[in-house]
């Protein structure tokens, strides 16, 4: 029997630079009824800072939204082409004028349109990362509910991201060759391309942008950082590894112990950071139990000595 090739299979995660923690947190728990399943650290560089986690009840993959909390470094991202511009995150189609009272209701500028013959809500994170609602018919992923937002209405997850460009052919080569993915659709200056059959979280857009600066791609505030993707194990991520290396994209990493998932980064054509990710299989209850999942900060062992001086030296976040 041939062995089928490895593929990306769906949104993993997505992850942003934003403001400061306590704002983060108020705006994806508080108004957009998302489960907190994670308050971590990322060790990157000197000193840790907060890696923030949320989504279905138990984090499910392509569910999740997780943000580096990164104000305490003054430096603010710049938007642009070669970067990730927006996410957006599927709810059922019935659900958008809930949604679109409830953001105006909270303060947010609410802009209504429709692509690839989806209904869209756009808005703005408070630190500026452009969001979109899309109605979606039939998404069998589970949602979380506070019991503010009733389970029906909820956001069931990642839909699709759009990578803004300045041109489209290098990337059309990436996404076929290197990743997997099929073009499905064009609309206006967009471009979608398809993991397996699609649906959504199987999806990333493209968008022609020819007059934006250039994106920046340090930890910055209000910017995108990189989009994970789920591949089934690590042959799966060796596979890609060897593939992405073999078609000359040789700034791709070794792979990286996330303690919740293992992951191996590309910097792609467009500039735009990609990782492919095999989850662990206790995932999120690896370190905590589903009681009390996500409700207080969790150390990586190897600075578990360090924990109260490293807690001493976070914002404040009141949850």
């Amino acid at each position: 029997m041939t062995q089928a090739t490895p593929s990306i299979q769906r949104h993993h995660h997505i992850t942003l630079s934003v403001g400061t923690a306590q704002e983060d947190y108020d705006f994806h728990t508080k108004v957009l009824s998302l489960k907190s399943v994670k308050k971590t650290l990322i060790y990157d560089g000197g000193t840790p800072f907060y890696h923030l986690y949320y989504g279905n009840d138990v984090g499910e993959e392509s569910t999740l939204i997780t943000c580096f909390p990164v104000a305490h470094f003054g430096r603010k991202g710049t938007r642009g082409t070669g970067q990730i511009g927006s996410l957006a995150l599927s709810v059922p189609v019935s659900a958008i004028p809930f949604w679109e009272k409830r953001l105006r209701d909270h303060g947010f500028e609410v802009r209504r349109s429709e692509r690839f013959g989806e209904q869209v809500l756009a808005f703005a994170h408070p630190c500026g990362i452009e969001y979109e609602l899309i109605g979606i018919a039939d998404d069998a992923r589970k949602p979380y509910s506070n019991g503010e937002v009733p389970a029906e209405l909820a956001i069931r997850g990642l839909h699709t991201i759009a990578v803004n460009v300045r041109e489209m052919e290098s990337s059309q080569e990436f996404m076929g060759a290197g990743w997997s993915a099929r073009e499905v659709a064009r609309d206006g200056k967009y471009a979608r391309y398809a993991f397996g059959e699609g649906g959504s979280g199987k999806f990333v857009d493209y968008a022609l942008e020819t007059a934006m600066p250039q994106a920046s791609w340090t930890y910055g505030s209000g910017t995108v950082h990189h989009c994970a993707f789920q591949v089934e194990d690590h042959a799966a991520q060796d596979f890609f590894k060897r593939r992405l290396e073999g078609l000359g994209f040789t700034d791709t990493s070794e792979r990286k112990d996330r303690g919740y998932f293992e992951s191996i980064y590309v910097r792609t054509p467009s500039g735009a950071l990609f990782e492919a990710t095999v989850s662990k299989p206790q995932a999120f209850l690896i370190d905590e139990p589903y009681e009390t999942l996500g409700a207080e900060v969790q150390i990586a062992p190897q600075f578990a000595s360090q924990r109260e001086s490293i807690l001493r030296s976070l914002e404040t976040l009141k949850y």
